[in-house]
């Protein structure tokens, strides 16, 4: 795989340039792509010394697993080497992680990628495959997370914590601030102190459930048995911001909520408040397109996000979910198919499997 250097020449961007790669045997070229042999129905690296095969019965993939997926199945001596290859491209990945983490300003994927020696395209097919994020949408997440930490120190004006956080001006900041606050930089530093969210506790055939919609959309959907407990939880979860008890037309929200509860097959489609790391919102928006009526395990969810070796992280993640039902956690088992692991019980959790199934 190649390593972060400082060249700008990226010379495996055409079939012709990756074919003289394969003659040469270049193993500057591993990692950039493999090659498959349609009478053989192999792959293999370009540096493979197999026998060269001919040019009209090769095809070549920017993946092991592009290859695989079209048919193809590894060579002996690339099989061996997929380990390495795996370390290497996390390796080189978590390099630009870090890059981008120290870089004062937003680093453009041009440039990440000059640095890393790859094309643009390249770098955003790798980092994607291996983070489940764009090299932009993790730079975003980090700066959001930057600024959340500047914006909590107990010194410092907002001014200086968005300049801190990375924003070339604060008229760019507040373009982007509420979608990652949800809130004015003001009132988050404040503990979202003067931040409005709405909340009303109902029934249904699972328990009480609450709702609570900030200015953004649904941050909190809780089941439980006490319906004063529940409060209890919300306003743990949002210590100084102001709670109001939902009007009529708000109870009209939470009778959408509970009659997908008790009706999935209606659907549920609300906007949402959603506020974690970079990681746990990876996790949870690939939960939200796991298909009513259908499980995924924890290790499943973590190779569709990218990082396979990340189980216990996913099942963190998972029980990290404030937002019942419309975020689906209740849709991830054990490997084995059995149920466990719910922030709301796990007899819920079968409930609302059983009548997706239904």
């Amino acid at each position: 795989m190649a390593t972060m250097n400082s060249t700008s020449s990226f010379p495996y961007d055409t079939d012709e340039a990756r074919w003289r790669a394969v003659q040469a045997r270049d193993p500057g070229a591993d990692g950039h792509f493999v090659y498959g042999v349609r009478t053989t129905g192999v792959y293999c690296r370009p540096s493979s010394s197999a026998r060269l095969p001919r040019r009209e019965n090769v095809e070549f993939f920017d993946t092991s697993a592009a290859a695989e997926a079209a048919g193809f199945r590894p060579s002996r001596r690339t099989k061996g080497d997929q380990t390495i290859a795996a370390t290497e491209r996390a390796t080189l990945v978590a390099e630009v992680c870090r890059r981008i983490e120290a870089s004062e300003t937003l680093p453009t994927l041009d440039e990440l990628a000059d640095q890393a020696g790859m094309s643009p395209f390249h770098l955003h097919r790798v980092f994607k495959a291996e983070t489940g994020l764009t090299p932009k949408a993790y730079a975003a997440a980090q700066r959001a997370r930057r600024l959340r930490e500047e914006l909590s120190a107990t010194d410092g004006s907002v001014t200086e914590a968005i300049y801190e956080a990375g924003f070339g001006s604060s008229s760019r900041f507040y373009e982007a601030s509420d979608q990652m606050l949800g809130m004015r930089a003001r009132d988050y530093r404040a503990g979202g102190a003067g931040a409005a969210i709405r909340f009303a506790v109902g029934q249904c055939s699972l328990g009480a459930i609450l709702v609570a919609r900030s200015q953004r959309g649904v941050c909190a959907i809780f089941l439980g048995d006490d319906p004063e407990r529940l409060v209890r939880d919300l306003q743990d979860q949002f210590p100084k911001a102001e709670l109001i008890g939902g009007d009529p037309s708000f109870e009209q929200l939470v009778a959408e909520v509970v009659g997908f509860v008790e009706s999935p097959s209606i659907g549920l489609n609300l906007p949402l408040d959603v506020r974690g790391t970079a990681f746990q919102e990876r996790v949870w928006q690939a939960l939200r397109e796991i298909p009513p009526g259908t499980t995924v395990s924890y290790t499943e969810l973590a190779e569709r996000i990218g990082s396979p070796k990340s189980v216990r992280a996913v099942a963190q993640a998972c029980g990290a979910n404030t937002i019942a039902v419309a975020i689906p956690c209740h849709r991830v088992v054990r490997r084995d198919g059995d149920i466990s692991g719910y922030r709301w019980g796990v007899e819920r959790k079968r409930e609302l499997l059983q009548r997706e199934r239904g």
